[in-house]
């Protein structure tokens, strides 16, 4: 009794210091994720030592330094104590620094002074991390200078390829395949994230008229895609500035000067005396301080640029973008090649105005060409990263020493005429500085601007263009000098006199004309480097890399100089369009490892998801991990939303849908619509090469997106495709498109959208067309094995872990599965173990199967998305031969269950010679590609799979990866206090359960009476229920929805029926089991999925099971609202 008395005793202390660890090992998380950022060292110590104090026992009193070559980084209110803990450290160069933490008041005696033995360890571990990180950079500059170029890595160690640990496998298969896209994620890996902004709400407001300030300064990125934006603290005091700084890291601050010119100046200079590494940016509302500070510029050391407002946001833009490319440009040249544009301008005026022209100019015209380059979304953003970047500088030394630095990455010099040299202005700076830019370099394009139109001559007299400062047509002018001559625009071919010969406007324009331009012209283009700056200028760097180096000497002759490009561009493409969504092309539509785009648009979210498994697919080698099976896709196509949007107003069908209700109404006026006759040539072409039954599938906008998917939502048509007039076949394709398109004004999509607060109008359909999966069997067409895997396993049993996912599978179509019916559950990780008794999985087991029906060659499809399908019975399927590898045989008199089918005695649907004896590695494919997904979209994630067991000549079957989408419940973490909750106040408990959060505006519940259940009533329930989420939706309340069996399941015996718009304002759904009515988890695909995504809680309630229960009594002594 003692013991357990003292270990009673001895709790708090052991919560105390399991809390000491967990900060511990935060701190070190922390370090290496501040460290793998790569950014400038000084940057790189002040976050580090803003970090520490939250380590230490006693945060609020604890304050750190780091010293380090001279220099100090210190957190906020930082002073020297008695009580301190340093560690000193020292870098292969033999450069020394050292880490210093202070208590700020007398603390308890411990280990060490007031220091516990566990924090010298910590700093220790800290320290040893810094060491790696510098000694790493040392060793990268030693390289360099050395002449290192980095490769790509052709060799993987063998140990490493067949181990899935995170980040490794899916970074592999990055860096071997897709080394182009690489490049753009190495591109700019400093981005501005956070910007502290000072100014009175009055200034802000002078700048945007109607107080949409972050809008109006953020603008700029919605307009051009960009990614990554960053965030705007705003303060307008000393003390709510500091006070900003000492909590979290800024890496720009932007001091808006209005009247009170001291305050600013102070308050810069303080902050740059704590914080010397954040840039600091002036941007004045008024021309007449810009003397003031043109002036005083080197007393004003302490700010990093001034800047005044001229009207137009794109400044803020402009201010962000130049931090960032000064800090960018060493590693994105030695990366990437990226281009330089240096402007070289002392005028605070002018450069206010330059910087945003320019920066637009880049990144439209970068936009406009990448536009034109078959590829998906996210390459399209990445590629924004290869733009030239802007280097701005104000004296004539400045500009020497970029020049000298990035000679081999000069794109253009725009220089003024007057400004800073040898510390004293020069009438002639500008001049003299393109002189020897012209002889340094030869042929760079060179810009000189001035005010006065008597400078053009000598401009002239040294082979530069002159713009007036005062041009109206400035913008025109810096666009025609940046599209003629840095390569933005079309390739002009042209012979050695320089007179036009032919125009390429695509990257297959550019390979044509180079098989037949004249050896003159070819010699023309290369020895001037054009070539490979149009190349780049595209953002093809992986082409462009290649080409660079090779000069015009190395090569024997012209044509060899003419053979080597067009092999390079050759492979380039035909690398490039693996896996990728390809412009239409009658040769592409055969070819598995492209999707092909039928028309122009947004793919829809189920699209980007077939987009995405097309390139892990078809780039990456599988068989390393799973030898014995093929993994692939099936043909698709798509049509792009611009079709559907083209469909709305040819047609004149906004208003028409918008008031109409009768869905019935609403699908013969899509069918009467008219597709464009682009499309329907295509979908002709299409036809004649497919000959397998297809799937017209939904593609919405938002569906399966990461924040909200609309899982099931929309329509998807089988058409058994076999028709031998193939003018019906094309008008069943085109009508099946259609209903596809109105299945948007659906009574369960309206209901969706208006649950999660969308405007019907805001949502456009994308179409999938796809292959089906599967073999013919007599008049039927279905695979062998459909199915649906998790990566997250809400139900976990016996040694499973939730993180190991689970799969469900049946024989045919996956329709079968998503909709909920009996299929077979298991563990990925363990294939072998049974979750249920031979009992319950005979009681359990799949008794019917979906098949597209050949019969059908006439299909009605208003009959709706089974109208080109079977539902057969599993005896079917057994005489057809598709059970041999997919069933058992159950023995109800000793209760067991027998391998195959070649007993008598009913059939259980279990996949025993898959799962436990491995004809196939079904389970180890699907774990792996959930592992695989699940790290690509940071998420938890859903795929849905077929399998064709007929193996091929290597003896493989065919594992089909249909569709991903990502299951996204809420992120934040919740600690819940068991002991603080009173027993007798608990309405409902259950240890099943899913979801993640705390609601406390719940008043309402309804629930079905258990002791008036009547099973053959669930129909009528799912209407009472459906009136009853109406009355809750139009009085704003969320509610619990207590029932028993399955919610959402299509088989009205072991559930209520209901869709995911019948209960759409439930907050909380809980499933209950009755007696001789017993609860198997929910597995249907689409409602779960949407249940997770929408952060609704669901509950199983299984007494018989567990200790879970329900406080009935307390139910029914509440008030009843409607019954």
């Amino acid at each position: 009794m003692k013991e357990i008395v003292k270990s009673k005793n001895n709790i708090p202390k052991l919560k105390d210091e399991s809390l000491e660890r967990l900060k511990e090992l935060a701190a070190i998380n922390k370090t290496t994720s501040i460290l793998k950022a790569n950014q400038p060292v000084d940057e790189t110590f002040q976050q580090i030592c803003l970090i520490l104090p939250s380590a230490w026992q006693y945060p609020e009193y604890t304050v750190a330094r780091i010293t380090f070559s001279g220099k100090e980084y210190r957190t906020p209110g930082f002073k020297k104590t008695n009580w301190m803990m340093s560690q000193d450290f020292e870098t292969i160069d033999n450069k020394t620094g050292k880490i210093e933490v202070f208590y700020l008041k007398k603390f308890q005696e411990f280990d060490e002074g007031p220091f516990l033995n566990e924090e010298r360890d910590l700093i220790i571990n800290i320290t040893n991390l810094i060491t790696g990180y510098l000694n790493s950079i040392k060793g990268k500059d030693a390289l360099k200078k050395i002449g290192y170029k980095y490769e790509i890595d052709e060799s993987i160690p063998e140990k490493n390829k067949c181990e899935i640990t995170n980040r490794q496998l899916l970074q592999r298969f990055l860096n071997k395949n897709n080394y182009n896209r690489d490049i753009y994620h190495d591109l700019m890996p400093f981005k501005v994230k956070e910007i502290l902004l000072v100014a009175n709400l009055y200034d802000a407001y002078n700048i945007e008229k109607e107080g949409r300030f972050s809008e109006h300064v953020l603008g700029e990125y919605h307009q051009l895609n960009l990614t990554s934006l960053p965030r705007i603290t705003g303060v307008s005091t000393y003390d709510e500035a500091f006070e900003q700084l000492g909590t979290k890291h800024y890496d720009l601050i932007i001091i808006m000067m209005g009247s009170d010119k001291k305050m600013s100046l102070e308050l810069s200079k303080k902050i740059k005396e704590k914080f010397p590494y954040i840039p600091i940016f002036f941007l004045l509302n008024n021309n007449a301080d810009i003397e003031f500070f043109e002036s005083n510029k080197k007393k004003l050391d302490y700010i990093n640029r001034t800047f005044v407002w001229n009207g137009d946001s794109k400044i803020f833009f402009a201010m962000i973008k130049l931090v960032e490319d000064e800090i960018n440009i060493e590693n994105d040249t030695t990366i990437g090649l990226v281009r330089v544009i240096l402007l070289v301008e002392d005028s605070i005026k002018f450069y206010s105005r330059y910087l945003p022209l320019l920066y637009k100019i880049v990144m439209e015209q970068t936009k406009r060409i990448i536009e034109d380059v078959s590829t998906d979304e996210l390459y399209k953003v990445l590629r924004m990263r290869a733009r030239p970047k802007i280097i701005l500088t104000s004296t004539y030394e400045g500009a020497i020493k970029v020049i000298d630095k990035y000679k081999d990455y000069l794109l253009c010099v725009i220089t003024d005429i007057e400004y800073e040299k040898d510390g004293e202005k020069d009438s002639n700076a500008g001049f003299k500085l393109i002189k020897l830019v012209k002889k340094e370099i030869k042929g760079l394009p060179t810009i000189i601007q001035s005010s006065d139109i008597k400078n053009a001559e000598k401009a002239y007299e040294l082979q530069s263009t002159f713009i007036n400062k005062n041009s109206d047509t400035l913008l025109q002018d810096f666009q025609s000098f940046i599209t003629y001559h840095l390569g933005f625009g079309n390739f002009i071919y042209r012979d050695n006199t320089g007179r036009q010969i032919g125009v390429a406007k695509s990257l297959k324009e550019f390979e044509t004309h180079l098989r037949t331009i004249p050896d003159e012209s070819l010699l023309y283009h290369a020895k001037k480097d054009n070539f490979s700056l149009w190349l780049m200028a595209r953002g093809e760097i992986q082409a462009a890399r290649i080409l660079n180096p090779r000069k015009v000497t190395e090569f024997e002759s012209p044509q060899k100089i003419r053979e080597v490009l067009i092999d390079v561009i050759q492979n380039f493409r035909n690398e490039q369009n693996k896996g990728k969504i390809i412009p239409f092309e009658e040769s592409a539509i055969l070819d598995e490892s492209n999707i092909v785009s039928l028309t122009e648009g947004s793919l829809g979210g189920k699209g980007r998801g077939l987009a995405f498994i097309n390139t892990l697919i078809y780039n990456y080698d599988f068989s390393k991990h799973v030898p014995n099976i093929n993994i692939c896709a099936p043909k698709t196509s798509v049509i792009g939303i611009e079709e559907y949007e083209y469909f709305i107003i040819r047609n004149k069908l906004q208003e028409r849908i918008l008031s109409e209700l009768d869905y019935e109404k609403i699908k013969h006026i899509f069918l009467n619509g008219k597709l464009t006759d682009t499309l329907i040539k295509r979908l002709k072409i299409l036809l004649r090469k497919i000959k397998k039954p297809i799937a017209i599938r939904s593609s919405g906008l938002f569906e399966d997106s990461l924040m909200q998917p609309f899982a099931g939502i929309f329509e998807t048509y089988l058409l058994p495709n076999n028709h031998p007039d193939i003018k019906v076949r094309l008008e069943q394709v085109m009508n099946a498109i259609k209903l596809v398109f109105a299945s948007i004004y659906s009574p369960v999509a309206r209901g969706y959208i208006q649950a999660i607060n969308y405007k019907i109008e805001e949502e456009k359909m994308a179409v999938i067309i796809q292959e089906v999966v599967g073999n013919k069997y007599d008049n039927l067409f279905y695979p062998h094995i459909s199915g649906v895997a998790q990566s997250y396993n809400y139900y976990p049993f016996a040694h499973m872990k939730p993180e190991e996912g689970f799969a469900v599978a049946a024989l045919g179509l996956g329709k079968y599965v998503v909709e909920g019916e009996k299929a077979y559950r298991f563990s990925p990780k363990y294939p072998a173990t049974e979750i249920n008794t031979p009992e319950d999985q005979y009681k359990n087991s799949q008794v019917k199967f979906f098949a597209v029906d050949l019969n059908k060659k006439n299909v009605n499809l208003l009959e709706g998305d089974t109208a080109g399908l079977a539902r057969s019975d599993i005896d079917v399927a057994e005489k057809q031969g598709t059970l041999r590898h997919c069933a058992s045989v159950y023995d109800p008199g000793n209760n067991v269950i027998y391998p195959g089918i070649n007993k008598p005695g009913p059939r259980i649907i279990n996949f025993v010679n898959i799962l436990k004896y491995n004809y196939i590695p079904l389970a180890k494919t699907i774990e792996i590609v959930l592992d695989i997904v699940k790290e690509a979209l940071g998420s938890a994630v859903e795929i849905e799979f077929a399998v064709d067991l007929n193996k091929d000549s290597q003896n493989k079957a065919s594992f089909y990866l249909l569709q991903i989408k990502p299951l996204l419940g809420s992120a934040q973490d919740y600690n819940i206090n068991m002991d603080e909750i009173k027993k007798d106040s608990i309405l409902l408990y259950s240890e099943k359960g899913m979801g993640n959060g705390i609601i406390k505006d719940i008043y309402d519940v309804i629930y079905v009476d258990r002791d008036l259940f009547d099973k053959s009533e669930t129909e009528e329930m799912t209407r009472e229920i459906e009136a009853l989420n109406a009355q809750m939706i139009k009085q704003n309340k969320k509610y619990i929805l207590i029932g028993p069996g399955r919610w959402g399941s299509r088989d009205k015996w072991i559930g209520i029926p209901v869709n995911w718009p019948q209960i759409s304002n439930a907050k909380i759904i809980v499933e209950t089991s009755l007696e001789g009515y017993p609860l198997d988890a929910s597995s249907g695909s689409h409602f779960f999925h949407n249940v997770t995504t929408m952060n609704v809680g669901y509950f199983s309630v299984q007494p018989e099971l567990s200790k879970s229960y329900i406080d009935w009594d307390v139910l029914k002594k509440q008030k009843i609202i409607n019954q």
